[in-house]
């Protein structure tokens, strides 16, 4: 038995989250590669390669639209609601400012049968210390994401 690869996967287009996230992610699971995406079909590209060796999600719903080339990165939803196709393999996090599209995020993981929890976010950048690391550090804690890599054959 080999140790198969295990990733957290977060989909945020803020480049002043990113850092804070990153670094959050690292004291909590250092042991897992982090993959940040701010563009949704580029993330359910990748989560179509890689969903079994998925640990965390994290998913924000308002997304850029290039006003330079127009390019639209899509959103939250088109995630969530590929992952509500596929079968649940690990806890999200909706951490979504936008409290209406969030709650649609919720509702059709939640319909999937995902594990999926909401933090809202807060004070600017407060919300990931205050509330969004401690909604990962608890479900580490009740064994929703694991501390050990995936076994695989």
């Amino acid at each position: 038995m080999t140790l198969a690869a295990s990733y957290v996967a977060i989909l945020e287009d803020d480049a002043r989250r990113i850092p804070l996230m990153r670094r959050h992610l690292l004291d909590l699971l250092p042991q897992y590669p982090i993959h940040i995406f701010d563009h949704a079909g580029r993330m359910i590209t990748w989560l179509k390669d890689h969903l079994p060796e998925v640990v965390l999600i994290s998913l924000d719903h308002d997304l850029p639209v290039s006003g330079a080339t127009g390019a639209d990165f899509g959103c939250g939803r088109d995630v969530a609601d590929c992952l509500a196709d596929l079968s649940p393999v690990c806890p999200v996090i909706v951490h979504s400012s936008n409290m209406l599209a969030a709650a649609g995020m919720v509702r059709v993981l939640k319909d999937a049968n995902w594990p999926v929890w909401q933090t809202h976010p807060f004070g600017d950048l407060d919300w990931i210390a205050q509330a969004w690391r401690p909604q990962v550090a608890e479900l580490i804690e009740r064994g929703w994401v694991s501390q050990s890599p995936r076994t695989g054959h």
